[in-house]
């Protein structure tokens, strides 16, 4: 992908029962797993873009990009989910997301898009693999698993207090 790419939100605004509506979600691929998010929690794709590196920051914090005038800090995909390092290369793509305290960006190999997945083919985490911590569930699909992950609890409170700092935000 070569320019910035709106990812689609859901308006219908009349919700269906929740027991038959479907989990919206954004899924993008590091190494050969497939990984996604809600799809309200994400904003957009973005080619890779330069990283600048933001001292007293956090480990998992890989720097900040400029999006249109504001600062938003990119974070360690890979570290979190027990990856191996393999650089951000510019074949990758950024995804855009927030969460309940902010926005980040996140290195991916590849973002596939927006998809539906049914609910009763979600297993929560917890009961495959207790304390997996980020994952809130996984969902076996024809091509393989997919891991759904929750953005709130991706920053723990204190890298997000940590990565405040660090960008001379006041946080409460």
């Amino acid at each position: 992908m070569t320019r910035e790419a709106e990812i689609p939100s859901n308006r219908l605004g009349v919700e269906p029962r929740a027991h038959t509506q479907p989990l919206e979600l954004v899924s993008f691929r590091l190494d050969q797993q497939r990984y996604a998010i809600d799809l309200a929690a994400a904003e957009r794709v973005l080619p890779m873009a330069a990283i600048s590196p933001v001292p007293e920051a956090p480990p998992i914090a890989l720097g900040v990009i400029n999006l249109h005038g504001q600062v938003i800090p990119v974070v360690d995909v890979r570290a979190r989910f027990g990856l191996p390092a393999t650089g951000v290369g510019l074949a990758g793509q950024l995804l855009v997301a927030h969460s309940a305290r902010r926005r980040i960006a996140f290195p991916v190999d590849e973002v596939l898009g927006p998809m539906s997945v049914a609910r009763e083919a979600v297993v929560p985490a917890d009961e495959v693999l207790p304390g997996i911590g980020q994952v809130a569930g996984m969902a076996a699909l024809t091509d393989g698993t997919l891991f759904i992950h929750d953005l709130d609890t991706f920053l723990s409170l204190d890298e997000d207090r940590e990565l405040s700092a660090a960008l001379g935000e006041e946080r409460k």
